[in-house]
């Protein structure tokens, strides 16, 4: 009986240790954020007055927002993702990724979204927008929504860094998705600041994009358990 219970209790701890890996094996993640140096571009204003829907969704100007300067000298809607090193399959989630038109402007500016992936584009004003999506490795789409709160679905079948999306209709409206084939992805926010977890140990490229500034890469290993850094530097052109 005493030899059975000994084998019970190991048999037990074992099944523990396969359960539950994340104890011994736990994902890694990288963080980091995105300096800029030198002069800060000014901001422009955007001229809304074409159209008395847009101009009257905001109290006071909309400045340009395709270079953000964050207060502490760095820059806001980097798009980072690892562009090289990932193995296996990481089906899409089943969460939605939502793109609004709110005050004639989009929102987000940047975001990332896996392949296959539900893109869910809502018009939240009371004015005619088209979303004009410039994809080349997958398949452009140029779609009208005419009445406010009008919502359209679609999905990307293919990696592609970046897709632009614009309104014909308003030529100052702008975004950039970033389609990957897996979660390890991230936005700068206003500090400049991003983070991506859960990726497994390895060795990878991680690529930084800026609409007007370019991309930069660089290796990183991250090891199993551990917090790995990274962080890249633009400059004023």
């Amino acid at each position: 009986m005493k030899s059975f219970t000994v084998s019970k209790l190991m048999l037990v701890v074992a099944f523990a240790a396969v359960a539950l890996p994340g104890s011994v094996f736990a994902d890694s993640s990288v963080a980091g954020s995105v300096s800029f140096t030198g002069e800060a571009p000014a901001a422009k204003p955007v001229k809304m007055n074409a159209d008395p829907a847009c101009k009257s969704a905001h109290s006071g100007p909309v400045m340009d927002n395709s270079v953000v300067v964050n207060s502490n000298n760095t820059l806001k809607n980097v798009f980072v993702y690892v562009k090289e090193g990932v193995t296996g399959e990481y089906p899409a989630p089943a969460e939605v990724v939502k793109l609004d038109q709110k005050g004639c402007w989009y929102e987000p500016h940047v975001f990332g979204i896996q392949v296959g992936q539900q893109l869910e584009i809502s018009n939240s004003d009371a004015t005619l927008h088209n979303v004009n999506a410039k994809a080349k490795a997958n398949r452009p789409f140029n779609i009208a929504q005419p009445v406010q709160n009008m919502k359209s679905k679609k999905k990307f079948s293919k990696p592609e860094v970046m897709v632009s999306v614009k309104c014909n209709v308003h030529p100052w409206m702008q975004s950039y998705a970033g389609v990957v084939e897996h979660p390890f992805f991230a936005v700068t926010d206003a500090t400049g600041a991003f983070s991506i977890e859960g990726l497994p140990a390895g060795d990878y490229v991680l690529e930084a994009w800026h609409e007007e500034l370019g991309t930069q890469t660089q290796n990183i290993t991250v090891a199993e358990g551990a917090a790995a850094t990274a962080d890249f530097s633009f400059s004023a052109q």
